[in-house]
């Protein structure tokens, strides 16, 4: 299960900040053979329950964990894509990695989801190993991208004293381990920090933008031809889907449980 947006004021402070650390600083965007999805294509975000692959989708954004290989087969099979949902920002007690995690190195509970903990980003020493086996895991499978949760950590209360640049540095690194896969990657929500991000990930996903008022936030995106695919979970699709549209936003209305139920607009 993923959780809706949080409505915050941000300001944003400064100038921008420090580059990319190590190799993710000469990560592209783009890359031979690597598939990215496009503006135009149709978005089902499923995270529980069976998978139903006869929604009318182009692109499945699927779990890293209980998404078996022979759906990935299936999906490309009929000609469409699936993208990898891996949760980046926090420690999940249910996950089979769950004890590869310290003790030292996990947060407060995250508020709304009593089954997570925030990690902290800055312990790279710590958390590499474990996300790069989490990606070669999707890369095995046969998905095509990775969508990684809880790229904004810097924004929430996590108990841990998490800079901009500090979350820079780990969501370069997040885009770098999964281009170096041959994978595509897709930057979630995170869009006070969308620009310095902007050349780093293929495509980006957003949870409630229209609800929120945040949409504006991702036109980056847009602009330099990348998809934009919303979620909203509240929203009747007559009060966001003309504007998807005139945005350029693929848009989804969801129950927050992520099953397979669809409305697309």
């Amino acid at each position: 299960m993923r959780r809706p947006r949080i409505p915050m004021l941000v300001t944003l402070l400064g100038c921008l900040v420090l580059g990319a650390q190590g190799a993710a600083a000469a990560d592209p965007t783009a890359g031979p053979g690597r598939w990215v999805p496009r503006p135009t294509d149709t978005f089902q975000y499923q995270l529980s329950g069976r998978i139903d692959l006869t929604v009318d989708a182009t692109v499945f954004d699927l779990d890293a964990f209980e998404t078996p290989r022979s759906t990935i087969r299936k999906i490309h099979a009929s000609g469409r894509r699936a993208i990898c949902y891996i949760d980046a920002g926090t420690w999940e007690s249910y996950r089979p990695d769950k004890g590869r995690y310290p003790a030292r190195i996990l947060g407060k509970r995250v508020d709304g989801w009593p089954d997570e903990r925030w990690v902290d980003i800055r312990r790279l020493d710590i958390l590499k190993p474990i996300i790069r086996d989490r990606v070669d895991r999707c890369a095995r499978k046969g998905f095509d991208g990775v969508e990684y949760d809880w790229t904004d950590s810097y924004l929430h209360d996590t108990g841990f004293p998490l800079t901009r640049a500090h979350q820079l540095t780990f969501d370069r690194w997040l885009a770098w381990v999964a281009h170096d896969r041959g994978l595509s990657v897709g930057l979630k929500n995170s869009g006070p920090i969308v620009k310095p991000l902007l050349r780093h990930f293929d495509f980006v996903v957003t949870e409630e933008c229209f609800q929120y008022h945040e949409c504006g936030l991702y036109r980056p995106f847009r602009q330099a031809g990348k998809a934009h695919f919303d979620v909203e979970y509240t929203l009747q699709r007559h009060e966001f889907c003309d504007r998807a549209r005139n945005a350029g936003v693929s848009a989804v209305r969801k129950r927050l449980s992520l099953n397979a139920w669809r409305r697309a607009c």
